[in-house]
């Protein structure tokens, strides 16, 4: 990473620095024409540093490739057509060792690294509660960003106990230092400690768009379900519930979740705030998913996702799934000869678009990525009990979800009512299935959990003949090759098999 550093990290921050000071989200001033050392040697540029760290998150590099090589991956996505952009082999299991969508990621995400590794080494603890915020919002964001990297390019933790090869750990901003891929779980350990620091030092409540302490709570969670420690899971879950920070929207808001910016939505933990300054337009995540006088509209809700959540009419989640209706000249949907509406499609796959990432603030192509919310606590707590045997308890939070989303009486779970699943578990991860669906979390939730990935429907991801793409649990492509330029340059990197 030697040459990294030295070409993309250092002018990289510097610039963020002084940009940030001209964000109007920001309630620091301006420090145009200052040197990077006099930025961040002052109490207050190190503040300015730290937005310019939350910034890289939203960098398309960081936010967009990271939901394509995970989401992208998922049984809940159909892609209709064949692309010479890389996310097509991020969609098909078909990796490259030179994907610029890995590329830019890992790049991307060793500069956010650097980036907290200024304000951690610059940044003493105890001189005040301000500062010691600050300071805790950096390790939980060096800890975010070692974990999404982990989980992209290290095997599931729970597969072999986190003794596969992981990612590089970078706890410094020595730029000749050139380390070698720690183990998932020395990379996992790192992330904890991170993550409980970053918890001990912070105290403000800030908005979703900033880390508290009840968000470094939700990641700890996360990381400790994927690991299987599920008492922890539990405990740091009822952290974050017990806090009453958070609360589900409402059954009629949720259709309109993602719709709602994110400092305002009392489910969001975490989002990676997007202003309208920061549309992307056709670039943006939502424009694979829809089109609605912009945007690409390629990526469709899978037959299998919409054969799940269609078991039952009254399920709000449906809406998050919009069908497109061939049009007569004057508007009407068009019929066939059994009366039925037709359906549009692109290269004879149906149209099914997902608005996740549409309609911020009535924008198209605007929305707020969120990362953790209330919804997944509960999700956690429930698959973590099921591991457990507190099937009741499993079952309840399980119900508590799908009561939110409209659902009651005999759509709801019990010893008694099942409906056809034989495991409690198995239910658990539906339901996860269901309400964090394009969220970047199915993939994950699949391979750690030991199963195979079933894509079962028609999509690109096909060859010539196929109607099933399975990908089992112990396939090599269940992660993605580290970018051969990174091994160029760090030559003490290992390549995935």
């Amino acid at each position: 990473m030697k040459l990294i550093f030295r070409k993309y990290i250092f002018p990289a921050m510097l610039s963020t620095v002084v940009l940030a000071g001209c964000s109007d989200d920001l309630e620091v001033k301006p420090y145009d024409g200052l040197t990077f050392d006099q930025t961040t040697n002052t109490p207050e540029g190190l503040k300015a540093a730290t937005i310019g760290n939350y910034s890289y998150l939203k960098d398309s590099y960081y936010t967009r490739n990271y939901h394509m090589l995970t989401e992208y991956a998922s049984d809940n996505v159909a892609l209709s057509g064949t692309t010479t952009d890389p996310l097509f082999y991020a969609y098909n299991y078909q990796h490259l060792t030179s994907m610029s969508i890995t590329t830019n990621f890992f790049r991307k995400a060793y500069q956010a690294i650097y980036g907290t590794n200024v304000v951690i080494e610059k940044l003493k603890e105890g001189q005040s509660a301000e500062l010691d915020q600050i300071l805790g919002e950096n390790y939980f964001l060096r800890a975010m960003v070692h974990f999404d990297l982990v989980n992209v390019f290290g095997r599931p933790y729970a597969q072999d106990q986190g003794a596969s090869l992981g990612i590089m750990i970078r706890d410094n901003t020595d730029i000749n230092d050139l380390p070698a891929r720690s183990t998932v779980k020395q990379t996992y350990e790192f992330i904890l400690k991170d993550l409980e620091k970053a918890a001990q030092l912070m105290g403000s409540t800030k908005n979703s768009s900033f880390a508290s302490k009840e968000v470094a709570y939700a990641l700890l969670s996360r990381v400790h379900l994927f690991m299987e420690n599920n008492e922890k899971a539990i405990e740091y879950a009822n952290m974050v519930i017990n806090s009453n920070r958070y609360a589900l929207v409402s059954t009629a808001d949720l259709p309109k979740y993602f719709s709602f910016a994110s400092e305002s939505n009392k489910e969001t933990i975490f989002a990676i705030k997007h202003t309208i300054q920061d549309d992307r337009g056709w670039a943006s995540l939502g424009s694979m998913y829809l089109s609605d006088g912009m945007g690409y509209g390629e990526m469709y809700a899978s037959a299998s996702y919409r054969d799940l959540v269609n078991k039952f009419p009254d399920d709000k989640r449906r809406e998050f799934i919009v069908p497109v209706y061939l049009r007569n000249a004057d508007g009407s949907i068009r019929t066939g000869a059994d009366g039925k509406p037709l359906l549009a499609s692109r290269n004879g796959y149906e149209k099914y678009f997902i608005t996740k990432y549409s309609y911020q603030e009535g924008v198209v192509t605007l929305s707020s990525p969120v990362y953790l919310r209330l919804a997944e606590m509960y999700l956690s707590r429930a698959e973590a009990n099921a591991k457990l045997g507190n099937h009741a308890a499993a079952l309840e939070d399980v119900n508590l979800i799908r009561q939110r989303s409209g659902l009651s009486g005999d759509a709801l779970f019990s010893p008694s009512n099942m409906m056809g699943y034989t495991s409690v578990l198995d239910v658990v991860l539906d339901e996860r299935r269901l309400e964090l669906a394009w969220e970047a979390h199915r993939k994950f939730d699949v391979f750690r959990n030991n199963r195979t990935m079933v894509r079962n429907y028609p999509g690109t991801h096909l060859l010539s003949g196929q109607t099933t793409q399975e990908i089992p649990y112990t396939h090599p492509r269940v992660v993605f090759f580290i970018p051969e330029e990174e091994i160029i340059l760090n030559p003490n990197l290992v390549q995935n098999p």
